[in-house]
């Protein structure tokens, strides 16, 4: 049996003036029942098998044509070259702190905050959202942790919203939920630059250790004031005030994470919605564009 083939399959370079023979592709009806199937190709007057034809056999070099249907592969969007990092200090009268995170890393954790539960969280935000975090800071823990709690949070937010830049080609949107042994936790979250928590946490103890949970809510609501996030945290299950802070953590990662992260189908493009300048006056303040 012979079959006629388009004559661009039988050369990748085609010229115009050339006249080219007429491809055939001849099939062994042997291959039709079952067996070893083989297609043998001829071209020209002689027919000669493509089984004796030289290394160079033009059906041989044109592969990537046939795969695009003798189109030129296209091209990748030219989206997420270089990393975006971005590195914050803030100096009170009560703290002094340094943030540098990289959206772009590989989960490196290196904080000290003074407050050994806080850095064992912000481990959890770099191993999980593989980010790059890495934070310095001091303050009036003599007194308690409320000052450099809030204060490292709010350079993780300012740090975060200088990471982005103008956000184009972002997911923008990021949802997850944790299990951590009994507690179960639900974080979804928009980058859109209108500061918003929601936070429904029965926190069961007033301390992990030296920390106080109460400044789980306060940490979040200061990263969501710099950083122009909405932000939903539920908890769906839990009794251990450890698993249900840490569940947190991890769930708000992993979210943050998905948000931050390139949609290869959007194409550089910026996912918004059409803002006023009551919403967005935060992004609108710094010069950056509201989403």
């Amino acid at each position: 049996m012979e079959l006629s083939l388009p004559s661009h399959l039988a050369s990748c370079n085609p010229t115009p003036s050339a006249q080219l023979p007429k491809a055939v592709a001849r099939v062994s009806p042997v291959s039709l029942s079952g067996g070893a199937s083989r297609i043998r190709l001829f071209s020209g007057k002689g027919r000669r098998s493509m089984e004796d034809a030289p290394a160079r056999s033009p059906v041989v070099s044109c592969s990537s044509s046939l795969q695009n249907n003798g189109a030129p592969a296209p091209a990748a969007p030219a989206i997420g070259t270089g990393s975006r990092i971005g590195e914050v200090k803030r100096v009170t009268k009560e703290t002094n702190v340094a943030v540098k995170i990289n959206l772009d890393g590989t989960g490196v954790a290196d904080s000290s905050t003074g407050i050994p539960f806080l850095d064992h969280m912000l481990d959890q935000l770099a191993s999980h959202g593989l980010f790059d975090v890495h934070i310095r800071a001091t303050g009036d823990i003599h007194i308690d942790d409320h000052h450099t709690n809030e204060d490292v949070a709010l350079a993780i937010g300012t740090a975060l919203l200088q990471a982005l830049g103008d956000r184009k080609g972002i997911h923008r949107f990021g949802d997850f939920s944790a299990p951590l042994d009994e507690a179960l936790i639900h974080v979804a979250l928009d980058l859109s630059g209108r500061p918003h928590l929601s936070f429904d946490l029965q926190i069961p103890t007033q301390r992990v250790g030296t920390y106080d949970t109460q400044l789980v809510e306060h940490f979040f609501q200061s990263l969501v004031n710099t950083s122009g996030m909405t932000l939903h945290i539920r908890q769906l299950a839990g009794k251990n005030s450890h698993h249900i802070i840490e569940a947190t953590f991890k769930a708000f990662a992993r979210a943050l994470r998905q948000a931050t992260e390139y949609d290869l189908r959007r194409q550089g493009t910026i996912p918004r919605l059409q803002p006023t300048v009551d919403s967005c006056g935060l992004m609108i303040e710094i010069g950056i564009e509201c989403l």
